[in-house]
């Protein structure tokens, strides 16, 4: 039987639960328990692994730690901060997966981690009308300080204080696509684009990194489509997607059409920042050409793959 390669998308909490604190021992266990139902995908001999995850907390302590220590070392840029990210999360989830299949007898397959930049366009609206916070919170002193003194980019954040906002720019290619390709058809597993992946614009024929950060589910859906994935599969904290979400009236779906998708994106179904871009991201998998997209949950990985869990998003009739 030939393998079909599937993308699966870990959700932030795969790697940080509610009311941890983000210790590495914490985060690791959280690897584990993931990769354990990753593992069962690989050792049922029906499917090419390829992984990507969020960063929002790691990449936020990164970007602390800068501030704390901009008075010792030179912080770094935020694509690098990006970078330092996908390594580190990278390395867990390699190394846990390496473990666990050794464990189960299969210390032969292969786990690589790629340090993924993400291609931007350079005139994409949203560097004009930077909306995505990020980093620590500020006085407005120190906000409007900042603003003056480094171009930034500040807004008050829901009372709590003022931030930084970056572009979230959309993501038009994965340059080291064909990479992940050749490893992935050569049997290994591939951890890419961690994060959104790092933002990059190119200009003249050489790539320059920019200040930004895209939706990590919409990157999963270009890495998706960019390496030939049959199947992209959203694994976050919730079984389904629902329509009047935590209202009375709650329904869960099991499966929806492109169509249906797109009337209840309309609709204003979906929280914007949370489902909505996981549903937008499947609606593009499907119309590009991919088998299938699935949003499930992180516990159901195998059951979702077999249709019998989550919601499936899948071609009009």
């Amino acid at each position: 039987m030939e393998k079909k390669t599937v993308v699966v998308a870990l959700g932030g909490n795969a790697l940080l639960q509610v009311g941890q604190k983000g210790t590495f021992e914490e985060q690791m266990e959280n690897v584990y328990n993931a990769v354990e139902q990753l593992a069962e995908l690989v050792l049922s001999g029906k499917w090419r692994l390829v992984i990507t995850h969020g960063n929002g907390p790691q990449v936020g302590n990164i970007l602390l730690q800068n501030e704390a220590g901009k008075h010792l070392v030179p912080p770094m840029p935020m694509d690098v901060c990006g970078a330092e990210s996908q390594g580190m999360i990278g390395y867990m989830i390699q190394q846990a997966m390496h473990n666990v299949l050794a464990r189960r007898g299969r210390p032969d397959i292969p786990v690589a981690t790629v340090v993924t930049q993400v291609l931007v366009d350079k005139n994409d609206p949203a560097f004009q009308n930077p909306t995505k916070p990020v980093g620590p919170f500020y006085t407005k002193e120190e906000a409007l300080r900042l603003k003056e003194e480094k171009g930034w980019h500040v807004v008050e954040d829901a009372g709590r204080g003022w931030r930084r906002v970056v572009p979230s720019p959309d993501p038009k290619a994965i340059v080291e696509k064909e990479a992940i390709r050749i490893l992935v058809e050569n049997g290994a597993i591939v951890i890419a684009s961690g994060g959104g992946g790092i933002p990059v614009i190119k200009e003249n024929g050489t790539y320059r990194g920019v200040e930004a950060v895209i939706d990590k589910d919409l990157a999963g859906e270009r890495l998706a489509e960019d390496v030939g994935a049959h199947v992209f599969l959203i694994l976050t904290d919730v079984d389904r997607v629902r329509l009047n979400y935590r209202k009375p009236n709650e329904v869960a779906l099991s499966r929806m059409t492109v169509s249906e998708a797109k009337k209840y994106l309309a609709e204003g179904h979906f929280a914007k920042g949370s489902m909505e871009p996981k549903v937008k991201a499947c609606v593009r998998f499907v119309e590009a050409g991919g088998e299938l997209a699935i949003i499930a949950s992180l516990n159901e990985a195998t059951a979702a793959l077999e249709g019998r869990a989550g919601t499936q998003v899948i071609r009009d009739a």
